[in-house]
């Protein structure tokens, strides 16, 4: 299983520590994913209202939480990064 399906396992766990970690490490994770297709859409010319489209929030939303976001996000390898 990949990393990502064992978190999401975990989260399901009924050892509230244990799910709750999962749930804040997929958190972390889907943060980390987000910017990175920002970015990739961004470099592709893709408008914040498009963005903002797919991501189903408006483009003022999505233009503050990533406008001034560092280029090339990237996303970690292992659940220690996160």
């Amino acid at each position: 299983m990949t990393e990502a399906t064992d978190l999401a396992a975990a989260a399901g766990s009924t050892d509230p520590r244990e799910g709750l970690r999962a749930v804040a490490a997929l958190g972390r994770l889907l943060e980390s994913l987000e910017s990175l297709q920002v970015h990739h859409a961004r470099a592709k010319g893709w408008s914040w209202q498009e963005i903002a489209d797919e991501l189903g929030v408006s483009k003022q939303a999505v233009h503050k939480k990533h406008a001034g976001r560092a280029q090339g996000a990237s996303v970690p390898v292992s659940g220690r990064e996160l």
